[in-house]
């Protein structure tokens, strides 16, 4: 059976009851791990699918009913400090983490004709800057205060696809895709196993009737993917038993037809 107890586990993004980061931070917490989570409510409630007022709150009472330690904190990626405060805040208040689920990221739909530099730089200071910068200052910190052999863990929720309404998005994805290997290759030394993770259309409370029915032809499995779909596979890849697992992007779309 998969265990990660003590283990202290990081997850950004987990700002809403019905999202991928909450799934994420239940399903590791259930294994024994302690859960620090960020999250940003301030583009929920004006950009994202609507904020929860109250909701970091119940989430970490939730995690503690389950025996574990939980702490959060509001976390804007594009600010250049916010890696290091949140490396500063996790070991302030829980210890030292082994586990890094980069989930957070910054998306609003962009075409070709509304594509400005703006938005682009809005998603490439979230899901590049702030990801890689929050990625590189755990690795540091890690090398500094485990035990040598101590297993590290760097996950990265990714996407890719023809979506033409979602250029920054995508774009700023793939590059994480890009660094993957690379940062595997650096990081395999210490023990730190760096993978990335596309869940595919996940119903995560983003989409509406129509684009259920859109996407509901497109599973082979007869339904859409659920938040705990993704949940279960990244606590594998958390694991001890994922050691040998790195440099990989795991696609796990229950057979998604739409490429």
């Amino acid at each position: 059976m998969i265990s990660l107890k003590n283990k202290i586990a990081i997850v950004t993004g987990a700002s809403r009851s019905t999202g991928i980061g909450t799934a994420i931070c239940r399903s590791l917490a259930r294994l024994g791990a302690h859960i620090f989570f960020t999250h940003w409510s301030r583009f929920d409630e004006t950009e994202g699918n609507g904020g929860e007022k109250g909701w970091p709150d119940q989430l970490c009472k939730e995690l503690e009913a389950l025996g574990v330690r939980a702490s959060h904190m509001e976390a804007d990626l594009a600010l250049p400090e916010t890696p290091s405060l949140i490396m500063d805040q996790v070991e302030k208040s829980l210890g030292h983490a082994s586990i890094l689920i980069n989930n957070a990221a910054y998306c609003v739909p962009t075409n070709f004709r509304d594509l400005n530099m703006e938005t682009l730089d809005q998603h490439y200071n979230v899901n590049n800057r702030g990801t890689i910068l929050l990625s590189t200052e755990f690795a540091k910190r890690f090398e500094q205060h485990h035990a040598k052999g101590t297993a590290g863990r760097i996950i990265f929720m990714v996407s890719k696809g023809p979506d033409p309404n979602n250029l920054a998005y995508i774009a700023t994805k793939g590059a994480l895709i890009s660094l993957i290997e690379p940062l595997s290759v650096g990081l395999a030394s210490l023990h730190i196993t760096v993978n990335g993770f596309d869940p595919g259309p996940t119903d995560s409370g983003w989409m509406d009737d129509d684009m259920k029915a859109g996407f509901l032809p497109m599973f082979p499995m007869g339904r859409i993917g659920l938040p705990e779909d993704a949940a279960k596979a990244i606590s594998f890849l958390a694991s001890d038993e994922s050691q040998w697992i790195t440099g990989q992007v795991i696609k796990s779309e229950g057979g998604f037809l739409g490429k």
